[in-house]
């Protein structure tokens, strides 16, 4: 039922891109199947003239009347061959186009869905569907649709042609076609369950590989390459099994069918001849007599039959296993997208910054909950550090403000208005984010940096990164800001990566800044520089700051020990010192942050 669903989904897709050329293209392809079964027609007159011819003299005109046919039939194979040859520059450029536009709705709707997608997704399995799974669809909508609706057309023109030359002899052909499609039925349904395994199998060991490059250095720290070996040939025996199941039951169809259509031509033959000698009555549209004139045509007809049964059976691979990507791709498309059910839009040269926590309840999991009642206030020009253990709930914090995730229970207000009310993108223009990991793109280093404001100039994208201190590093690069970034920034190290990162936050002129561990991966000295700019960059500003090294929040105005989900202690450097709870054992080293 999913199958027939995606199917027809598929071609309402490619009719609605394309809604004058696809159905042109199918038209062709009909027509020229429908051409290409119309010589057992000729045949039939050709033999039956040659049958009738009783003398020379009657020979002469005959051979004119042949003379005619092969003319009529050689037009209708010149007009077959225009039309195949149109037919594959059209479908070319339907096949092509539509995988293009099925591309763009892939993009733009993973570019709208939530984090919390991606969090359950590996990025492997979701490129496997624009690689894999695109590339079993241009295969099925290129060549797989085409040849499926060619032998339709065939099977239908022929069954027609068999009705109009003689019943019985149909009779002898449709109990072995009966045969083929219940052969083709039941191998087919077992190889599909295979071939959609496939495809997810496929994706899965995508997502693993992609896992396993990303953490090359840590598998070798840890000398763990036999570990990885195993689990990857456990998930790629995992493929194989599948795949070797689906392909073997797909492919022992060809040889089956061609036997059958082997046998269908002899019982054809001796039927044929047996109703001849037999003087048995022929049955037909055309009220022919049983003659070679009929058996003859027949019998290529028979042929043609078995052989595109057998067609429809090869192209129950390049189908199915279509399908099974069309599925996968369509499970992308159709994912609940991110809601904003929010109106206000928040105007970036009014907006103040204020940010408070009311009560505020969060959980990934119903079953956990990760943060319990969290009050706090953030007064523009404010700086609040979140210090805490590892998986305290700083970060989740840090996520609900940007309404990455939104919070069950309580309310999160900016500038006195409930964040929900207002509009995701009004809201997230005016925070800036400093991540731990760092995104860097393959372009420049000015372009990286202009990334946090498209109209900001180069001039202005210079002065932030001056600002932070990055531009002293910069300024060594091969090609200084027009150097290209490539990888990911691979090429950089990753306290150069992080440098650039605040830049692109600064070009934004935010009026919050959220800074995740903005600084844990620079080194001290270089660390003291970028915090001269960043108290530069943060003055007037509302910051969160989340650090495990304590001594980047001593300045701050508010700082709250996080634990468990929960505020424990709250207030300056000092008052907290002066209390010697927790936030005191973790300066001192009494605990350690884990």
């Amino acid at each position: 039922m999913k199958t027939n669903s995606n199917l027809l989904r598929l071609i309402h897709e490619i009719f609605y891109a394309f809604p004058v050329k696809w159905p042109l293209s199918v038209l062709l392809t009909m027509s020229c199947a429908a051409i290409n079964v119309l010589p057992s027609i000729f045949i039939q007159k050709v033999i039956a003239l040659i049958e009738n011819s009783t003398s020379e003299s009657s020979w002469r005109v005959i051979s004119v009347q042949i003379a005619g046919l092969l003319a009529i039939l050689a037009g209708l194979y010149i007009i077959a061959l225009a039309g195949t040859i149109l037919n594959g520059f059209i479908n070319a450029e339907v096949t092509q186009g539509f995988l293009k536009h099925l591309r763009i709705k892939m993009f733009d709707r993973m570019q709208n869905l939530p984090l919390k997608f991606f969090d359950s997704h590996s990025h492997g399995d979701i490129m496997s569907r624009y690689t894999n799974d695109v590339d079993s669809l241009r295969q099925m909508v290129s060549q797989g649709i085409p040849q499926m609706l060619t032998s339709l057309i065939t099977l239908i023109v022929i069954l027609g042609i068999m009705l109009y030359f003689s019943l019985w002899l149909t009779l002898v052909t449709l109990t072995g076609i009966y045969a083929m499609i219940k052969i083709t039925r039941k191998v087919g349904g077992r190889s599909s369950r295979n071939f959609r395994a496939q495809q997810k199998n496929t994706g899965e060991l995508e997502g693993f590989a992609e896992e396993m490059m990303n953490g090359q250095k840590v598998i070798k720290v840890f000398c763990r390459e036999d570990e990885s070996i195993q689990d990857f040939e456990r998930i790629n025996e995992k493929l194989f099994t599948e795949s070797e199941k689906a392909n073997r039951r797909a492919n022992t169809l060809g040889p089956i069918l061609n036997n059958i259509g082997n046998i269908l031509y002899v019982a054809t033959a001796l039927s044929g001849g047996v109703l001849i000698l037999a003087g048995i009555k022929n049955f037909s549209i055309s009220g022919l007599p049983m003659s070679i004139s009929v058996v003859i045509p027949f019998l290529n007809m028979t042929k043609q039959f078995a052989m595109n049964i057998n067609q429809l059976s090869m192209q129950l691979n390049s189908i199915i296993s279509g399908l099974a990507g069309a599925g996968r791709i369509f499970a992308l498309i159709d994912s609940e997208p991110e809601s904003d059910d929010g109106k206000i839009i928040i105007d970036h040269m009014t907006a103040k910054g204020s940010i408070e926590f009311h009560d505020a309840g969060f959980y990934y999991d119903p079953e956990t909950k990760v943060l319990h009642d969290i009050n706090l206030t953030a007064r523009p020009g404010q700086k609040t550090a979140l210090v805490g253990s590892t998986g305290a709930g700083k970060t989740t914090i840090a996520n609900l403000i940007p309404r990455f995730y939104d919070v069950q229970s309580g309310k999160i207000f900016y500038d006195g208005i409930d964040i929900k009310a207002l509009t995701k993108s009004s809201l997230r223009k005016n925070l800036g984010i400093v991540l731990q990991d760092t995104n860097l793109f393959s372009d420049t280093v000015l372009e990286n940096i202009r990334y946090g404001n498209l109209e900001a100039s180069d001039n202005e994208c210079i002065e932030a990164a001056k600002l932070v201190g990055a531009d002293e590093f910069i300024a060594r690069l091969p090609e200084g800001y027009n150097t290209l970034l490539t990888g990911g920034g691979e090429n950089l190290s990753q306290g150069q990566r992080q440098l650039i990162a605040i830049s692109r936050a600064a070009i934004a002129n935010p009026v919050v800044m959220i800074l995740d561990e903005a600084t844990s991966s620079i080194d001290t000295r270089t660390e003291a520089q970028v915090q001269r700019g960043m108290d530069a960059l943060m003055k007037g500003r509302t910051v969160f700051v989340i650090a495990h090294r304590l001594s980047t929040v001593r300045n701050s105005d508010l700082i709250l020990v996080i634990e468990h989900g929960e505020i424990i202690e709250r207030g300056t450097h000092s008052e907290l010192m002066s209390l010697k709870g927790r936030y005191y054992k973790l300066y001192t080293g009494a605990f350690e942050l884990s």
